[in-house]
């Protein structure tokens, strides 16, 4: 590879024109490519095979229409007072023509939305008015009926006891044997008392048939009243769920699109969003939420742009001349734009996330510049040491370059082992950020030898290319540290690094949401107003699915609505429910729970599980209305309960994610532990490595504890809501960092084992690695940490702690693990920390990262030194 790389380097210093015109019109391609294909970029996370998102391929299966992005609006007005009715009807306006766009399925108009709900309000006050005067009705005719069954029994008691006088009487005269002479009179009397009792009869019945009519009316209006006191359950339930606050001055309309939010078009936002933007409603402020504002305009931001001017600097410093510490930033810049344009071209048929292209930039970024480094500084020492122009930039080449391949290749590896997580975004991001490290160092060993064709000597500074060739820049003299100082060294950068850890113990994970947004965002306008104007559960909503024991039709599906909608409200921090949709088979109802505290609080969480951990619920088919009517009946069986949302969401991911953690950690390790042994060809090396690797990977994370969740220095790093960690960061974190670290282990140990394999003492070898990389890897972790440190105060939510997190990260592992800690502990082990087994070290293979093999092909020169 060295041998390769070095005829590579050759090449491309001879053939400079043809690199760069090379590299250049791959960029065009890509760019190309991104304008021609690139497709929308998500705001949301999901993750196949979790419980939300099974619920959410129930309800579109089963009700289908709840599940595309929804968007939302919110209008205040300036001085705090009520909208006006011309406010209202503007507010009307631009609803209306958002819903004109195409890919918009519908709006919410709050003022329509309150308008509504006030006429259910008063058409169950007027039903229920209905009822009661209904239900007077019907006792005055009760009364009635009474009244007349009580003349009819007396009237049938006055003909039955004229009917007994008759009988007595026929009696009495067949006894005395005279009735053949009265038969005529007491048949006549007969006649006259059966007529009285047929009318009485024909009474009877039409009392019967008033009774029956009655008792009709009463079921009907009981039926009514049943139906009337689940709707006023179900309005009571929802009350809370409100489109216009109390004192009138803040609304929430609402954009529901008809693509999810991985599917959404950022044409389609972007119109949304214009025509917000354009409102210009007299007296009234417009703001939105991330679903309409989500885009990558944050991705190289102020802090962004102050980073990479805080890397020129630093390039400027160490290399003491502005043309080779320019050349770094271009290569760098030119490998983003391939990097991520070309990414991005994949957009359209691969679901990405918006973060996806910023850690591409990010990676891109900061190895670009440090792999152009390693080359540049390389190629400046062998120019100052007397060697030619193109057998330098060859030999810088095939030393450096060589080791900036197995550098890279330990972070492509990082990043790709994420795909093994199982989780499809992070295997994306992944694979995004794999490919823009892949394009840096195929221009640090291809374009950067091309410019220093082109520089020729300017790489060097007026005052360095007079000293070219002079005795100075012979190898100095080693000598080892002293072991107490090592002792010194080690203790205390291990307690250090477990202190700062230590709130790691406490790491919560979620999602990050307006609240985390910088302050003149309008997604945190948003987010606060909804908070502060209808309570900070409005901004999360948890969508529940219940499977009922049988289907329900008719006015029986309000019924059940009710009996749920009750339950639901019996839940420890509930504040509302309310219905959202029914199965066309009447077996599965869902529902709308807005929760006490937002959807990232402990409290919301706790909800989401207990009402998991409910299912399925019990009902034992009663009503639960006051009124008790026969015949009606609530749900009877078990009902089957399902959660969704975005806190069920967040829980989820989050979950997945933390299962992931573990294995992943353990791949790294491995990878970690393997790639060591072949590198250094030693046990301890590793060992040591990997162990420094995990205190400064854990002394991030409690960074991000501290800061994030807990808000310490939050006044510094734009922190003014803390919250959970974003659930991905330390995941995303642990694979660049593993990356990042093996790069300076690499540069740093390498140089050691180069100078212990050419003769030095194991401990002057200790001194004489650290001396030779010592420079280079600090200005490498201060792009690294200027570059990641940028992205801190982006306008993107989600980039923030991912920037944090790596440029702490490679803070603690630059400088405290790599150049303090492994150097104390290789003085301490000695000669030890090269031994390895014989037969290990037959079967490994030698890769000669350090390029000593070309070195000694071309002569370069060694080091002098002293015995220990």
């Amino acid at each position: 590879m060295a041998e390769l790389l070095y005829r590579l380097g050759r090449f491309s210093a001879r053939r400079a024109w043809v690199v760069i015109v090379g590299w250049l019109v791959v960029l065009g391609l890509a760019g190309g490519a991104f304008l021609a294909f690139g497709g929308a970029l998500a705001t949301s996370f999901s993750i196949p095979g979790t419980e939300t998102a099974r619920v959410i391929d129930q309800l579109e299966d089963e009700i289908g229409g709840i599940g595309g992005a929804t968007g939302t609006v919110v209008f205040q007005t300036d001085d705090g007072s009520a909208f006006t009715a011309a406010q209202q009807d503007e507010i009307a306006d631009v609803l209306g023509e958002i819903e004109g766009i195409d890919g918009v399925a519908s709006v919410v108009d709050p003022f329509q939305t309150t308008a509504d709900l006030e006429e259910q309000t008063r058409q169950l006050a007027d039903g229920q008015t209905q009822l009661a005067d209904g239900a007077a009705q019907l006792d005055q005719s009760q009364e009635q009926l009474d009244a007349g069954q009580a003349q009819l029994d007396a009237a049938r008691a006055q003909a039955d006891a004229g009917q007994a006088q008759l009988d007595a009487a026929v009696q009495q005269a067949q006894d005395a044997g005279a009735y053949d002479l009265a038969a005529d009179r007491f048949a006549a009397q007969q006649a006259q008392l059966d007529a009285g009792f047929a009318e009485l009869d024909a009474q009877q019945a039409q009392l019967d048939a008033g009774q029956e009519q009655l008792d009709d009316g009463r079921a009907e209006l009981e039926a009514n009243t049943v139906q009337l006191d689940a709707g006023r359950r179900l309005l009571d339930a929802s009350a809370e769920i409100r489109t216009v606050s109390a004192d009138g001055a803040t609304a929430i309309g609402a954009v529901l699109f008809e693509d999810t939010l991985f599917t959404l078009s950022t044409e389609t936002k972007a119109a949304v969003a214009e025509v917000l933007d354009g409102a210009g409603i007299d007296g009234v402020t417009v703001d939105y939420s991330a679903e309409i504002a989500a885009s990558i305009d944050g991705l190289l931001g102020v802090g962004e742009i102050v980073g990479v001017l805080v890397a020129a600097i630093v390039l400027i410093v160490m290399l003491r001349a502005l043309l080779p510490a320019l050349l770094p930033l271009v290569s760098a810049l030119i490998g983003v734009g391939v990097g991520v344009a070309g990414s991005l071209a994949f957009s359209g048929v691969v679901d990405m996330s918006s973060v996806t292209p910023v850690l591409g930039v990010m990676l891109g970024l900061a190895v670009g510049i440090d792999y152009t480094l390693f080359i540049i500084n390389r190629h400046r020492r062998q120019l100052l040491a007397g060697v030619e122009l193109h057998e330098s930039i060859g030999l810088a080449n095939g030393t450096s370059g060589n080791a900036v391949v197995f550098a890279g290749s330990t972070v492509l590896v990082a990043l790709l082992a994420l795909n093994v997580t199982g989780i499809p975004f992070l295997g994306v991001m992944g694979t995004v950020g794999a490919a823009c490290v892949l394009i840096a160092v195929l221009i640090a060993v291809t374009l950067t030898p091309a410019m220093l064709g082109l520089l020729k000597l300017r790489v060097l500074g007026k005052r360095a290319r007079a000293q070219i060739g002079h005795e100075a820049h012979a190898a100095p003299v080693i000598r080892p540290m002293r072991t107490s100082t090592a002792i010194l060294a080690l203790v205390a950068s291990v307690v250090g690094l477990l202190v700062i850890a230590a709130p790691a113990l406490s790491m919560r994970l979620g999602l990050p949401t307006g609240s985390s947004e910088a302050t003149d965002s309008t997604q945190y306008r948003a987010y606060t107003a909804v908070a502060d104007g209808f309570g900070a559960g409005q901004n999360g909503p948890i969508l529940v699915v219940a499977e009922l024991p049988s289907p329900v039709e008719g006015d029986d599906v309000v019924l059940a609505q009710a009996d749920l909608a009750d339950w639901l409200m019996a839940q420890d921090d509930v504040v509302a429910a309310a219905p959202v949709g029914v199965s066309d088979d009447g077996e599965v109802l869902a529902f709308q729970v807005v929760p006490a505290d937002g959807p990232t609080s402990e409290s919301t969480e706790a909800l989401v599980h207990s009402l998991r951990d409910a299912s399925p619920v019990a009902f034992d088919g009663s009503v639960s209305d006051a009124a008790g009517a026969a015949g009606a009946a609530g749900i009877d069986g078990e009902v089957a309960l399902g959660v969704a949302g975005q806190a069920s969401g967040n829980i989820d991911i989050s979950q997945k994610l933390a299962d992931a953690l573990p294995v992943y950690l353990a791949v790294v390790i491995g990878l970690s532990l393997l790639i060591m042994i072949v590198v250094f060809r030693s046990l301890v090396v590793p060992l040591v490595a990997t162990g420094g690797f995990v205190l400064s990977l854990f002394a991030a994370f409690g960074a991000i504890v501290a800061v994030y969740q807990w808000g310490w220095l939050g006044g510094l790093f734009g922190v003014h809501d803390p919250g959970p960690v974003l659930n991905f960061a330390p995941i995303i974190i642990m694979g660049v960092l593993f990356g990042l670290a093996m790069d300076y282990q690499l540069f740093l140990v390498s140089g050691m084992r180069e100078a212990y394999v050419h003769g030095l003492p194991a401990r002057n070898a200790v001194i004489a690695g650290l001396r030779n990389g010592r420079a280079v890897v600090t200005a490498a972790a201060l792009i690294m940490v200027a570059v990641f440190g940028g992205f801190v105060f982006s306008h993107l939510g989600m980039v923030r702690p991912l920037g944090f997190g790596l440029a702490i990260g490679v803070l603690f592992d630059a400088f405290v693990v790599r150049m303090v800690l492994v150097p104390a502990i290789m003085h301490l082990v000695g000669r030890g920390a090269w031994w390895l087994p014989k037969w290990l070290d037959r079967i490994i293979p030698n890769v000669d990262v350090e390029g000593a093999a070309l070195e000694r092909t071309h002569h370069v020169h060694g080091v002098a030194h002293e015995e220990e």
